[in-house]
């Protein structure tokens, strides 16, 4: 069983910057993918980044690329994403997860663990 606690979101004005964490608790979590998805009202789920269980392969959905960044410190049980150049379109619930696979997934049945999610709102 693996918990995840996400934190670090907030309201920022457009353009701003912002870092979310997700601590894990319970066993081998250097062992699991782990991934960032995003709730807008009124709209499905969406993936967001996902990064392999060492931190060596990472992937994006293309309206995050180059302003977004996904890591992880196994040391601390601890997967990061960091945010800038944030849009209003970036406005969402952003949910940590955890795949019982190692390598890189983006479909929300393939995470088995979900945090709580933490909101993020971008003022324009």
């Amino acid at each position: 069983q693996v918990q995840l606690v996400e934190s670090g979101g907030g309201l920022v004005q457009a353009g701003g910057s912002l870092r979310l964490s997700c601590a894990a608790s319970g066993r081998a979590f250097s062992s699991y993918a782990m991934g960032w998805f995003r709730q807008a009202p009124g709209k499905e789920r969406e993936f967001v980044a996902a990064i392999s269980w060492g931190g060596r392969s990472t992937y994006y959905t293309d309206s995050v690329k180059g302003r977004f960044t996904i890591s992880r410190d196994n040391a601390k049980n601890t997967v990061y994403l960091q945010m800038n150049s944030l849009k209003p379109e970036d406005t969402a619930v952003y949910y940590c997860t955890a795949s019982l696979h190692t390598g890189i997934r983006t479909e929300g049945y393939d995470y088995t663990y979900w945090g709580q999610g933490t909101q993020v709102t971008v003022s324009s």
